[in-house]
């Protein structure tokens, strides 16, 4: 893939968001008929992954050539992974450019053909910081595993799975000692899960269905005597208070009362002033029954449950959807989009609706329709964090977020540095001190535009052709100093 660099630090600073790099135009279409999944709980405290996924490829689709896996969280040693496919080793393994956190899997000559089936399976050694304390009273403090399987794109995956989740507990326990959580997700198996002994005296738990799909995010979960790790490998959660809250009550002062007051400022998105005019559009009160993190959310709804400044969270999909191909910026004052037709196939709900919203030639129209879109995401998230901890799950997130910053300030060279901050800048982007953190990160060095910069700026189409174009601008070191950005407004 082409990269296309060279800007100074403010532009990066003001403008950049990393979201999964656009796809090239590919046909997939699949089916899992077989998924296992077995999690080890390791006395250590980390966890160890094993994967096994059978892929029925179908006849007019195009090979299946390489496989994203998502992680639990981004605290995975690479080197620890493996993985073969129909037996045979899979040489290579990255991060991937698509899931965050992920691994990808290059399949090579052993691609998946149309009308072929083949097996891959992957083993993952650790996995860190993945358990919480457990929340409900027991004679002594307990440690809790939640863990949501890796899932597939539902416009890519389809048919019925065969799906085993097996939690293998650390050896020590009595009988009576572990404990099972309830599966979330509309889970098509049993609650109750097979309880038996590995080889090595392992409480083992199984849930099976034969009718699950391997494109829905299930949630499974176990509990057990947190004296068998290490205490310090336990991240702490709040007490387990059972609340409750009213949408209703909060919905109208979405809809009316300065709404779009907050997200016309594309400009100051992550700024003191956003700051200062920031709207706690979120529940106050959000149900905790137990089991802590809510996994799975993408960046755009972390923004959300973290209450950031609607506006900023427009500037999140706003670039999301530039970056993944969706559309291309035709004016910026006021902004005027060109949305592909048809979309691609990897956005999600609310950028699909956010790029149908600017169909629309009706201003009045648009208005309502991004209005329904941040309505939308809201609904979404409190019902998604039912059940969960909404302290703890923001907790998580901020480290997911901090360990994003590790992973830029780590890089070596200014253009691995900003190769790193283009893919994970979209979890960096919920730093309150965005811009300011930016700046300190890469001091000096020069810094290099995104590769889909050049969808967002017109002028740089018209001068230089587009995206090409853009390789020959020269990169500057940045002194933090100079002009502004000023992003589109909103209509």
């Amino acid at each position: 893939m082409h990269r296309i660099r060279g800007a100074l630090l403010l532009l990066i600073a003001l403008i950049l968001l990393a979201s999964p790099s656009p796809a090239l135009a590919q046909n997939y279409s699949f089916e899992v008929p077989v998924q296992n999944v077995s999690v080890f709980v390791n006395s250590d405290g980390t966890i160890s992954l094993d994967y096994v996924i059978t892929f029925a490829n179908e006849p007019n689709a195009d090979p299946i050539d390489i496989v994203d896996v998502g992680m639990p969280n981004y605290d995975y040693e690479l080197y620890s992974i493996s993985a073969t496919i129909e037996g045979a080793p899979v040489d290579r393994i990255a991060d991937s450019e698509y899931v965050s956190p992920g691994v990808e899997f290059h399949l090579g000559s052993n691609a998946i053909q149309p009308g072929q089936s083949g097996t891959l399976h992957v083993q993952v050694g650790v996995v860190r910081n993945a358990l919480g304390a457990g929340s409900q009273e027991e004679t002594e403090p307990y440690a809790s595993l939640v863990f949501t399987p890796s899932w597939f794109d539902s416009s890519f995956a389809r048919g019925k799975t065969n799906y085993t989740l097996s939690i293998i507990l650390p050896p020590g326990m009595e009988p009576e000692q572990p404990r099972y959580h309830t599966p979330s997700g509309n889970w098509p198996g049993a609650d109750e899960p097979v309880s038996s002994y590995d080889d090595q005296n392992r409480v083992v738990y199984t849930w099976t269905a034969d009718n699950a799909d391997a494109s829905t995010t299930y949630e499974f979960g176990a509990s057990f005597p947190m004296a068998l790790v290490p205490a310090e490998v336990v991240v702490a959660t709040e007490t387990p208070n059972t609340r409750s809250f009213s949408l209703d009550s909060i919905i109208p002062f979405l809809c009316f009362g300065g709404f779009f007051a907050l997200i016309v400022g594309l400009g100051i998105a992550g700024s003191k002033a956003a700051e200062k005019r920031k709207l706690q559009y979120m529940p106050p009160k959000i149900a905790v029954e137990g089991h802590g993190i809510k996994r799975g959310l993408t960046a755009v709804e972390a923004a959300i449950l973290m209450e950031q400044p609607l506006d900023k969270v427009m500037s999140m999909i706003l670039f999301s959807v530039l970056k993944k191909g969706a559309a291309t910026v035709v004016t910026r004052e006021p902004l005027k989009l060109e949305v592909v037709s048809p979309l691609p196939e990897n956005l999600q709900p609310y950028e699909v609706d956010f790029c149908k919203a600017f169909e629309s030639e009706d201003k009045a129209a648009r208005r309502r329709e991004l209005q329904s879109v941040t309505v939308g995401l809201v609904k979404s998230i409190s019902e998604k964090m039912k059940g969960f901890s909404r302290k703890e799950t923001i907790e998580y997130y901020t480290a997911i977020m901090e360990k994003a910053w590790s992973q830029v300030t780590a890089a070596d060279t200014p253009e691995i540095k900003s190769e790193t901050y283009e893919q994970v800048m979209e979890w960096t982007m919920l730093d309150k001190e965005w811009s300011g953190r930016t700046q300190q990160s890469f001091g000096p060095q020069p810094v290099f535009v995104p590769t889909w910069w050049w969808r967002f700026d017109p002028a740089m189409r018209t001068s230089g052709g587009g995206g090409m174009a853009a390789a020959s601008l020269p990169s500057m070191p940045s002194t933090g100093q100079g002009g502004s950005i000023n992003l589109p407004k909103l209509p």
